[in-house]
């Protein structure tokens, strides 16, 4: 699972979420803290890496609904995690070169990667701050430099809120985050489950909270809630696995049931503000 919902130790001495998630999608951002941290991880969820796949893919997917099927042309997404190609803005500038893109999280290891979250098209353009969800005002501010919120923007919080526990209010930052966006905006999000399984999510999550950091799986009711006001898109809230395969990236498309629900462990959907 990726995210950055916390401030981050010194590299090297306390394993991460960015970096547990860089590992498992088979990046080389990541130290041995991290694959130690990694192997309990594993034993107590097999599907680890195959869930941070499909959770991944699940976000070029819904970015390449927002640029194509709904017509957006501005992205703010915020818990971006580590770049790995394609990152969001390589994906919707293929498709719409004028996109533009901005990008947040607030994990120095990030801000050490950001020229790659920052080649953007002639075209179009892309920024990155330095800024922490549980900070809406700042994230929302430093955007507008780039944004126009008078014109539809997507904002994604992809495998980010489950680091948010129930303490820091994830939903009202959620409200606060999409109250200015304009109609016809969209909010893309995934939320680790609690319910795909018999249960390994739920011990995955416990062992994030000993070993790593503060960490809350939900129901997909609980995740349902986060698009409160919004309309949802078909299929609704769904597993990742499940959610518009029909947009996959590259030659090679995912055949149905390839990967279980229980596998992908990760509720997923879009909603659009009225």
């Amino acid at each position: 699972m990726s995210g950055a919902g916390h401030t981050a130790p010194k590299p090297g001495t306390k394993p991460h979420t960015a970096r547990l998630y860089d590992y498992f999608l088979g990046g080389k951002t990541h130290y041995a803290v991290d694959r130690e941290a990694a192997i309990p991880a594993l034993n107590k969820n097999p599907h680890a890496m195959v869930a941070a796949r499909q959770n991944r893919e699940f976000m070029h997917r819904a970015a390449l609904y927002a640029v194509k099927e709904l017509g957006i042309r501005q992205f703010l997404d915020i818990g971006t995690g580590i770049p790995t190609v394609p990152n969001l803005h390589q994906v919707v500038q293929e498709v719409a070169p004028e996109s533009r893109i901005v990008y947040s999280d607030n994990d120095p290891i990030v801000l050490a990667h950001a020229r790659a979250l920052m080649s953007s098209t002639s075209e179009g353009a892309t920024d990155y701050i330095e800024a922490d969800v549980r900070d809406p005002g700042t994230i929302l501010d430093h955007a507008r430099k780039t944004l126009d919120f008078d014109s539809p923007i997507s904002l994604s919080v992809v495998a980010l809120l489950h680091f948010i526990t129930d303490d820091d209010d994830p939903y009202g930052l959620v409200r606060q985050l999409v109250a200015p966006l304009a109609p016809g905006s969209a909010l893309i999000l995934s939320h680790g489950a609690l319910d795909l399984d018999d249960g390994r999510m739920a011990a995955l999550a416990e062992h994030y909270r000993q070993a790593v950091t503060p960490t809350q799986f939900r129901t997909k009711e609980e995740t349902a809630a986060f698009f409160e006001g919004l309309d949802l898109v078909a299929p609704g809230i769904a597993p990742t696995c499940a959610w518009r395969m029909d947009l996959e990236l590259g030659p090679v498309r995912q055949l149905p049931g390839t990967v279980s629900p229980a596998e992908a462990g990760v509720w997923a959907g879009v909603a659009v503000k009225p």
